[in-house]
């Protein structure tokens, strides 16, 4: 189906997704290297994850096309408890294999941006394994920058994979970014050098 255009829903999602939800997280857990999960997912985990997501701070959105469920995107706590981190939220998705490149993943994440002020978040991060290239691909159409790496983390038998943070500010009038080390080397040089002479 990759090409084609399609009419996309992106609404809440309720309870009775949850079969669909279920089964396109399970297709990325068979596979491999896209989720950490290593284990299958049941409509029973799922009903309970989405009790965890108040619609009210953080909702989990479905996307339909002609009626069946073709991907979700959820906004999660980032270090659930943390006062100071509650306009923080983590930002996952997934797509059915079937509807790959139509249109799907883009969709969600319009539709979670659009709404996050609503919510009073305020900075997204998205955690993706090392070498999930599309992922890190639609991440940075939307703006996201690379904001941490965390080497080796993930187990995949034999092989150990990256947790690569992308993240981005909502913010109006975004903080100044660090001056990088470099620079800070550069200007004492030249106090130095101003010493000196």
């Amino acid at each position: 189906m990759s090409g084609e255009k399609y009419n996309i829903i992106v609404r809440l999602a309720e309870n009775d997704d949850m079969p669909m939800v279920a089964d396109i997280y399970n297709q990325a857990i068979e596979a491999g290297r896209i989720t950490a999960d290593l284990t299958p997912v049941d409509v029973p985990n799922r009903l309970n994850w989405l009790k965890k997501h108040p619609r009210h701070k953080y909702p989990v959105f479905v996307a339909e096309i002609s009626g069946r469920v073709v991907g979700w995107l959820s906004l999660s706590a980032y270090r659930p408890g943390r006062e100071a981190l509650l306009q923080t939220a983590e930002i996952s998705y997934y797509v059915d294999f079937s509807h790959h490149k139509c249109g799907v993943a883009t969709a969600l994440m319009e539709h979670a941006l659009a709404i996050c002020p609503q919510l009073d978040i305020d900075h997204l991060l998205a955690i993706i394994i090392e070498g999930n290239n599309a992922s890190i691909y639609l991440m940075k159409k939307f703006g996201f920058k690379e904001w941490g790496w965390l080497p080796g983390v993930n187990c995949f038998g034999n092989q150990r994979l990256a947790h690569v943070y992308y993240g981005k500010s909502l913010l109006v009038d975004e903080p100044a970014a660090p001056v990088e080390e470099k620079h800070l080397l550069d200007n004492l040089k030249n106090m130095l050098h101003l010493k000196k002479s």
